[in-house]
């Protein structure tokens, strides 16, 4: 488990919501996740740091991996956010299946 210390960064979490548009259709948003924020680590995800932490298992692109305290809601539909930059977050990993905390292998998304 990381050291409390090294998670400096407040992120917010959102998913993806679907509402009906009133004309049979849906619009497409983001809606805070609960909790809506948390603190976590964001370090840029070098070769070596992904292969520790994710292995062989993702084929996406990966920029960060973001490391924080356990969260139900995240899912790899969900985002992340902090000071107007955007992380999609393309796997997820339970460190050890006890519900203590995440591992993110998350893709800047462009401004």
């Amino acid at each position: 488990m990381i050291p409390i210390g090294l998670r400096r960064h407040r992120v917010d979490v959102s998913n993806p919501t679907r509402t009906a548009d009133g004309d049979g259709g849906y619009t497409d948003s983001w809606s805070a996740a609960s909790p809506a924020s948390m603190w976590a680590r964001i370090e840029p995800a070098t070769a070596s740091v992904i292969e520790r932490v994710v292995g062989n298992t993702i084929e996406a692109p990966i920029s960060h991996i973001v490391t924080m305290p356990y969260h139900p809601g995240i899912t790899t539909k969900s985002r992340l956010s902090k000071d107007g930059t955007y992380y999609s977050v393309r796997g997820v990993q339970d460190v050890d299946l006890r519900h203590v905390e995440l591992v993110l292998a998350c893709e800047v998304l462009p401004s």
